[in-house]
């Protein structure tokens, strides 16, 4: 993509904006242009805005009211050095029209594009009331307008205040917004009061609690930075904040239409990933979301969390196809996302037939169903782990893969996307890691070098609803991860924020089926996309019918690593 300077983008500006207002100043006065004066102004300003004032870093995306000041200041004082010059062949009057018209115009460009820019895709499906709508409650709803909360009310008491809005939001007393609330709740009140004393706070609390599902206090700087009570208000710098690595080409929009109006069934939804991919669906519009998963307490967890009339609780596994076809029948998913899977390499190892029942037979059912009654895309979640597998949870996600592009399918789309650990999700080491330091115990680590590919479960879930919103079936999406990261470089990391000296790092051996290192892809003929974040696996072909004799066959035989190694010649199965 082309971007200009902004120096001479700056130049540009200042160039066309006072030709198009002297222009327009001339034609009100009847008089025809003179051109010198035009260039001579213009050459004032241009001066004026980089020698004196250098206003050309201004960020318009950011401005606030001190930069339309400033941009006003430089045309002011451009304005006192060229009124002299041009006073005797052009009127006083024109020339401070002109500036005037000027100053309007530059401010409402800055204004214009500073809103368009900031303005939020978040759908708004939560309300908010700022009681104070002093400096400090302005800017919390500065912060607000980017976030899934809808402003309804600034509540303030004084009556001058009240008289008057926000940025089209109304400034009202208490009394009035009990009226406009009635017997509804609102789902958040903030009070931006840092200055209140506690006895004020009780007061607004127990005034206005009925109306409210959460109240929030926002506390004084003093109170942040002093107060041993508000001390964790600041928050540590994490692991996780050094690790982010936000892709620059998130699609939010393709991602939206795909996910909005649609009735999104997810598999596993109680788990890291499940939970965020719900999250995300009911962020991104749908119109209702089959939250699927076995476990009571995670499903409760999610459902608690999301709360909403379109949000459906089912608790299910996805090994008894009886019981998930009723599911199909009954909600008629046109999305079916398949987290659903057990991911711990240590815990699969010891129990074979149900990581293969899980995960394979899970996931068979799935898709099987998902074509049967017409789901328009199947997405299944795959792992790093699934490639040249050497332990049996990933040769039981290859399967999976394997007959995701594979089975016979006219109606239903059918897409993998493959990625590697995600940040903090249940079992990982970086929870593990923590709970070593908090205890004081020293830090375990497999090996000096083994190595493991990281992405924050948020990213890693838009990614996942990107690469799905593509994917025309058949294709395994890969996720760019960046560079793999040693597991002895983080521990250390983890050790020096946590200011704990005394730690030690300690060396267990690899576990059973556990690689040095994970990969991506199983060779170098992958296919870019249109985003650089999301690349395609070259595809593998098989029979379906083989395929599926093999799996039964799996399933019945003593020897599962021999049929596994069958049916993934690659995977090389490491005790350690």
């Amino acid at each position: 993509m082309f971007y200009l300077d902004k120096r001479i983008l700056n130049i540009l500006v200042i160039i066309v904006l006072t030709f198009i207002t002297f222009y327009w100043t001339f034609f009100i006065f009847h008089q025809k242009p003179i051109f010198s004066v035009i260039f001579g102004v213009i050459t004032v300003r241009v001066i004026t805005s980089f020698l004196i004032y250098k206003d050309y870093s201004l960020s318009w995306s950011k401005s606030t009211q001190r930069t339309f000041l400033i941009k006003s200041m430089v045309y002011i004082s451009a304005f006192v050095v060229y009124l002299p010059i041009f006073y005797g062949e052009v009127r006083f009057a024109l020339l401070a029209s002109e500036l005037f018209l000027y100053l309007f115009s530059i401010n409402f460009l800055m204004y214009s594009y500073n809103y368009f820019v900031n303005k939020t895709k978040t759908i708004k499906d939560k309300s908010v009331v700022i009681y104070g709508a002093g400096k400090a409650g302005i800017k919390l709803g500065e912060e607000y307008r980017n976030s899934q909360y809808n402003i309804k009310y600034f509540v303030d008491d004084s009556k001058t205040l009240q008289k008057r809005s926000v940025d089209g939001i109304q400034i009202i007393s208490k009394s009035k917004l009990k009226n406009k609330i009635k017997n509804n709740k609102f789902d958040l009140l903030v009070i931006a009061m840092p200055s209140a004393n506690k006895s004020r706070i009780k007061f607004i609390y127990e005034k206005l609690s009925p109306y409210f599902k959460t109240i929030k206090i926002l506390p004084s700087l003093n109170e942040i930075l002093q107060d041993k009570d508000f001390s964790t208000q600041l928050k540590d710098i994490s692991v996780e904040d050094l690790l982010a690595r936000h892709p620059k080409d998130l699609d939010k929009d393709k991602i939206e239409n795909f996910i909005k109006d649609k009735i999104v069934l997810i598999t596993g939804a109680g788990g890291s990933i499940g939970s965020e991919i719900s999250r995300q669906c009911k962020k991104f519009g749908a119109k209702q979301l089959i939250l699927l998963d076995h476990s009571e307490y995670n499903l409760y967890q999610i459902v608690e969390e999301l709360a909403g009339n379109n949000i459906v609780p089912v608790m299910q596994t996805v090994r008894n196809f009886g019981f998930i076809e009723n599911t199909f029948k009954k909600y008629k998913p046109q999305i079916v996302i398949h987290a659903a899977a057990y991911k711990h390499v240590p815990l699969v190892e010891d129990n074979i037939l149900e990581g293969i029942s899980n995960n394979i037979i899970g996931t068979k059912n799935c898709i099987d169903l998902s074509i049967k009654y017409a789901v328009e895309k199947f997405v299944l979640i795959s792992t790093d782990k699934a490639v040249r597998p050497t332990n049996v949870m990933g040769t039981t996600k290859r399967i999976c893969e394997l007959y995701s592009q594979n089975v016979k399918s006219s109606n239903t789309e059918i897409v993998a996307v493959r990625f590697g650990n995600v940040l903090g999700s249940s079992g990982s080491v970086i929870p593990k890691f923590k709970s070593q330091i908090e205890q004081g115990k020293n830090i375990t680590v497999t090996h000096p070098d083994i190595t493991r590919y990281f992405m924050l479960i948020p990213e890693a879930c838009e990614l996942v609803l990107q690469a799905a919103s593509i994917g025309k079936g058949g294709e395994i999406f890969i996720l760019d991860m960046g560079e793999p990261i040693k597991i002895v470089d983080l521990a250390k990391k983890m050790i020096e924020l946590s200011g704990r000296d005394e730690i030690q790092i300690e060396y267990c051996g690899l576990r059973p089926g556990e690689k040095l290192y994970e990969e991506l892809l199983m060779d170098d003929s992958d296919k870019r996309t249109d985003y650089e974040s999301i690349t395609v696996a070259s595809s593998t072909k098989l029979d379906i019918n083989l395929l599926n004799k093999k799996i039964e066959e799996l399933l019945v035989s003593d020897d599962k690593i021999k049929v596994l190694k069958e049916i993934v010649p690659e995977f090389n199965h490491k005790l350690n």
